[in-house]
């Protein structure tokens, strides 16, 4: 079960159940793997992830997430710092990290070492890009599912986005990053419109 919350929140249910930068979530304390790409406030909400978190929870993220998840409570075995490039595996679960950053503009800097994560769950591939221009290092990239920023400001737009998710070419792409700060209906509407045909576009974030 895929569910995405707001702006780049996503929920994935399967045997384990899976949070990508949590944000706006309800009492659940269900997680047992929190993945960050980044410490921007609408990624790395520490009140919400108290609200998923078990005492055996694992987070997975950036070097600059260590001291605040220890001082949340995690167990430092169960903290993960990982940097693009990095390959990781929990059980049957298979985890990549990718670049993920501006080329321009100055809001994700290379030099961050900030991810996105392709996961790969009982045979199912999910990129999730995290806040990230259109970067040609990532257009190889295999999926069955990619999560893509389309509001533009401080991710790739519409347009960029939509070029993107045709040269990966999934079975099928959920827009993310849009709405809350930056982003508007038109933008998904513009998106699903140039994204070629045999990808299928699923709208999970309701305007």
């Amino acid at each position: 079960m895929l569910t995405v919350n707001c702006q780049s929140s996503i929920k994935i249910t399967e045997e384990k159940v899976f949070y990508f930068d949590p944000l706006k979530v309800n009492e659940m304390y269900d997680a047992d793997y929190i993945f960050i790409t980044h410490t921007h406030w609408d990624h790395f909400s520490k009140e919400d992830i108290v609200k998923i978190k078990k005492e055996d929870t694992k987070i997975i993220g950036p070097k600059d997430i260590k001291e605040e998840a220890i001082t949340l409570g995690f167990l430092e075995k169960n903290i993960y710092i990982v940097e693009p490039y990095q390959e990781l595996s929990f059980e049957s679960v298979k985890i990549k990290t990718v670049p993920a950053y501006n080329k321009e503009k100055p809001f994700h800097p290379k030099e961050n070492n900030w991810v996105g994560y392709v996961i790969t769950i009982n045979n199912t591939i999910y990129y999730i890009t995290g806040d990230t221009d259109a970067l040609k290092e990532n257009e190889s990239i295999d999926c069955d599912v990619l999560f893509v920023p389309i509001g533009g400001t401080y991710t790739m737009n519409k347009k960029e986005a939509a070029e993107f998710t045709n040269k990966l070419n999934p079975k099928t792409v959920i827009p993310i990053h849009y709405g809350l700060v930056v982003g508007t209906k038109e933008d998904i509407n513009w998106f699903k419109l140039n994204v070629n045909n045999q990808i299928k576009v699923k709208e999970l974030i309701v305007l």
